[in-house]
């Protein structure tokens, strides 16, 4: 399970999806449940990629942290 951030897009609507843990893995989705969706996808594109090209898969190691707008 990895950790994810995501932002909404205030000007165009939608989320953006980062994963601190595997810099440059981004994806996107007009809902939350879309956006997750769709990182998982990235997610899964991104370990096997590293994988075919022999190199090591960065371990999760960011703490867990959920941050709220207030």
């Amino acid at each position: 399970m990895r950790q994810v951030v995501l932002t909404p897009d205030l000007e165009a609507g939608g989320y953006t999806v980062t994963v601190p843990s595997l810099p440059g893995c981004i994806s996107e989705g007009d809902t939350i449940d879309e956006a997750l969706e769709n990182i998982k996808d990235a997610i899964q594109g991104y370990i096997e990629a590293l994988e075919s090209d022999g190199l090591p898969v960065p371990p999760e190691n960011t703490p867990r942290l959920l941050v709220l707008e207030v």
